[in-house]
Formats: structure tokens, C-alpha cells, sequence
């Protein structure tokens, strides 16, 4: 049986070769329909529907190439049911400088399956 831990990571892992593929619709199963996500600029997405809305419009960008979020802790509740993700992110683009800085996700767990229910991105590069 596959630890949280190992299930959360592989999960990120597999959001990153998504996101590289320009996969938006791909992306969904991923993330809570009520996901908060506050992106590196300081925007606020709310929803699923505005999160992969988001990452539409990027993969439509010429210069885009990809982000990749490299987990660096992962740590669980009492109950197994929610789990904080800290790491560091890396955006780049053909025609533009690498933006990079550290995130912090939450996951929790719905229907035997763990999807993102807040993500911050905080841009320090």
C-alpha cells in the first residue's frame, strides 16, 4: 500500500508532466472544486473551473515552457485526512526570465483520493 506521503508526492509529480504537456483538462482530477489558489503575482483564483481557466491561458502563451513544483516536506494530520505541502517552484518561458520562490499546498483526502484544496506561490526570483 502506498504511503500519503508517496501518494501526494507522486500525485505533484504528475501535475508537473501535465503542466509540461500544456494539459489543462488533465489537471482537474488534481484539485478540489472549491480550490483557493493564490498565484505568485498575488492573484486569487477561486475554484477549480478559474484554476484551470489560469493554466489554459498560459499553455496558449507562445514563450510558456513549463512550471515545476519540487516537494521539499510533506506533513500529515493526526488522521491521515489532510496533509501541508511546502516546496519550490520554478516558472519558465522562452521569451521571458525564469520566475521561481516557494509554495505551500494543501491536500486532503476525498474518496480514497488526495486533490489540492489551497495552493500559495510566492515569487522571491
Amino acid at each position: 500500500m502506498t504511503s500519503p506521503v508517496d501518494a501526494i508526492a507522486a500525485r505533484r509529480k504528475l501535475t508537473n508532466k501535465l503542466i509540461a504537456a500544456k494539459d489543462a483538462a488533465r489537471l482537474r482530477p488534481f484539485f478540489d472544486p472549491r480550490v483557493t489558489l493564490i498565484a505568485g503575482d498575488g492573484s486569487l483564483l477561486l475554484g477549480a473551473e478559474d484554476v484551470l481557466a489560469a493554466f489554459a491561458g498560459q499553455f496558449a502563451e507562445r514563450g510558456f515552457v513549463a512550471y515545476v513544483r519540487t516537494t521539499e516536506d510533506i506533513a500529515l494530520n493526526a488522521e491521515g485526512t489532510r496533509a501541508a505541502e511546502r516546496g519550490r517552484w520554478v516558472g519558465a518561458w522562452k521569451d521571458a526570465p525564469e520566475q521561481s520562490g516557494t509554495y505551500l499546498a494543501t491536500w486532503k483526502k476525498v474518496t480514497g483520493q488526495w486533490v489540492i484544496e489551497n495552493e500559495l506561490f510566492v515569487t522571491l526570483a
